[in-house]
């Protein structure tokens, strides 16, 4: 079935968006619907022009005999990263009312929280999570804070903590200047998050697909609008690694458009789209 547009720079059918979804199935676990062929033709259109191609079927070629080259970047182009400082408000108002003050009696003895952040994009989120945890925590404390992603682009510029303005101009301005550092002189116009959060955070590629390096328990797990890309029998295996690698009685935080509904019994509902786990 041949998809080809006219005006479109290269030529792309229907068979090579089938061939390059069923990679990204095939490594990432992520369902790629037939509305996504004209995210994947304008993604990939710049892949085809930089590597100097003539259309999407050399692309699936060169794909195919140079996977090494390629597939990073082929993942980092179809790879959707939407995020937002504080995104989902209420989350980090339950983390701050809730969690916390139970954190701090559990873990009493040992003074320190794990926390793991499941897709973390470009950062905003791990950060959201630290500066609630900074203001609301001891300074004493053992914080430490796994920020996830497959895309190893976003990793890059989530590590380095620099945003433009208007990416934090939803945040209240004291918080904004506890945590954040204006540019000057070529850095005008963007801000830089406060070195004491980047201290809390790792940034490592991880491909939920595969083996989890990291053994746990966390004390609370954010992996939000992520398992909206899976089917069912792989959100049900997501939710139960989920609930394997949570400390008893913590809890997994998902997106607002996600649940996890007969897909778990290991999860109670405890407030909107946050979940415990029940022993």
């Amino acid at each position: 079935m041949a998809v080809q547009e006219k005006g479109r720079e290269f030529k792309f059918t229907f068979d090579d968006f089938n061939f390059l979804r069923k990679l990204s199935n095939q490594y990432s676990g992520i369902q790629v619907p037939d509305e996504r062929f004209d995210m994947f033709y304008s993604r990939l259109s710049k892949r085809i022009r930089k590597l100097g191609l003539r259309d999407f079927k050399e692309y699936c070629q060169y794909l195919n005999d140079h996977p090494d080259l390629e597939f990073t970047e082929f993942i980092n182009a179809i790879t959707t990263n939407l995020t937002a400082f504080f995104r989902e408000n209420h989350h980090f108002d339950y983390l701050r009312d809730t969690v916390i003050p139970e954190l701090l009696i559990r873990n009493k003895s040992t003074q320190k929280i794990r926390v793991w952040s499941a897709g973390c994009s470009t950062g905003e989120e791990p950060y959201s999570i630290a500066i609630t945890l900074m203001e609301n925590v001891p300074a004493n404390w053992d914080i430490k804070i796994l920020a996830t992603d497959l895309d190893t682009a976003v990793l890059r510029s989530a590590a380095e903590g620099v945003y433009a303005d208007e990416r934090v101009a939803g945040i209240p301005e004291t918080r904004l200047k506890r945590w954040f550092m204006r540019g000057k002189s070529s850095q005008s116009g963007q801000v830089r998050v406060n070195p004491q959060l980047q201290k809390m955070i790792s940034f490592k590629q991880l491909n939920l697909m595969q083996e989890w390096p990291m053994n746990g328990p966390f004390d609370f797990i954010f992996c939000r609008n992520v398992l909206i890309y899976f089917d069912r029998e792989t959100k049900i295996m997501l939710a139960k690694r989920y609930a394997q690698i949570l400390a008893d009685r913590s809890w997994l935080f998902i997106g607002h458009s996600e649940s996890l509904n007969q897909l778990s019994t290991e999860l109670e509902l405890v407030a909107c789209t946050s979940y415990r786990k029940i022993k």
